[in-house]
């Protein structure tokens, strides 16, 4: 479910594959591998996706064990998945408002 996990976040922050394998220095076809499940996700792209989203890897492996679990209905896994994106967008916005008050 990781790779789950890591198209999500793309999705999130509308990034196109293309543009996050950029980022990520990586091929736009590596990226849609990793994204389907073909590819497995190494520690060192686990942490460069960390650094680009700025999120501890902890935590997107947290979030990928949350979509993992076996649970009985859609709507939890939905309730779940928006707490979890509502999170990170916090912290975006936080990032960001931090970034603009210390110039």
């Amino acid at each position: 479910m990781l790779n789950k996990a890591l198209r999500l976040m793309r999705v999130f922050h509308d990034l196109s594959q293309k543009d996050l394998a950029e980022k990520l220095g990586i091929s736009k076809s590596y990226l849609s591998e990793i994204e389907s499940g073909k590819k497995t996700l190494t520690l060192d792209l686990l942490n460069r996706y960390s650094e680009i989203f700025d999120i501890p890897p902890s935590s997107i492996m947290f979030f990928s064990e949350s979509l993992n679990n076996d649970l009985k209905t859609e709507k939890l896994r939905t309730f779940i998945s928006s707490k979890v994106l509502n999170l990170l967008n916090f912290i975006k916005e936080r990032s960001a408002y931090e970034t603009v008050t210390k110039e």
